[in-house]
C-alpha cells in the first residue's frame, strides 16, 4: 500500500527510472504505507475494507518534500512534512495489519520517505540528489492511498485499489 506522489514525477520520475528498482517495476514515486502488504491472491473485499477502515481513521493532508536525505550511503530520500501524518497513516495500517510488520520487520523504525535512488552507485546517487534539490519544496494533496500489485517483471505494478483518507 502507498500514497503515490505524481507532482514529483517530473523532479524524480528520470532518475528513479535508473536508480530506484522499484521504479522499472511499474511503482510510481510514492511514499510506503505498507510493504508487504497482503498477498495478491488474498486480497478480497473483506481485506479492502479492513484496509479502507483504517486508512479512513487519518484525515486526508496537504504535504510537502522539502529536503533530500540519506539512508547510509545506498539509498536517497525525499522528506515529507507533516511526516507524522504519514506515520499516523503508517501506524492505522499496520495496527489492522499485524501479520503484516512492515519491510518484513527488518527496521526498528519506519522512516516515511520517498525513495529516489537505491542500491545505485554512490555518485550516481550523489548527483541525483544535487539534481532533486533544485526542485524543492514538491507539495501534494493526500487524499488516497494505493493498493498495488505487481511482480518483478518490468512496468507490471499497478493499482487494485484506491482508498480515500478521512475529511479534514
Amino acid at each position: 500500500m502507498i500514497v503515490p506522489v505524481p507532482e514529483a514525477e517530473p523532479a524524480v520520475g528520470h532518475l528513479r527510472s535508473r536508480l530506484d528498482p522499484a521504479a522499472a517495476e511499474g511503482v510510481p514515486a510514492h511514499v510506503t504505507v505498507l510493504y508487504p502488504f497482503v498477498p495478491p491472491a488474498l486480497i478480497d473485499a473483506r481485506v479492502l475494507a479492513k484496509a479502507g477502515e483504517a486508512v479512513r481513521t487519518v484525515p486526508s493532508f496537504r504535504a510537502r518534500f522539502t529536503s533530500v536525505e540519506w539512508f547510509g550511503d545506498q539509498v536517497v530520500w525525499l522528506s515529507p512534512e507533516p511526516a507524522r501524518a504519514f506515520a499516523e497513516l503508517i501506524i492505522a495500517v499496520c495496527e489492522r495489519f499485524p501479520e503484516y510488520p512492515p519491510y518484513g520487520g527488518v527496521h526498528a523504525e519506519v522512516v516515511p520517505h520517498l525513495t529516489v535512488g537505491d542500491g545505485a552507485p554512490t555518485a550516481e546517487l550523489r548527483r541525483a540528489a544535487e539534481l532533486v534539490r533544485g526542485h524543492l519544496p514538491i507539495s501534494t494533496e493526500v487524499a488516497t492511498a494505493h493498493v498495488i500489485c505487481g511482480s518483478s517483471e518490468p512496468g507490471s505494478w499497478h493499482t487494485i485499489a484506491e482508498l480515500p483518507l478521512g475529511r479534514r
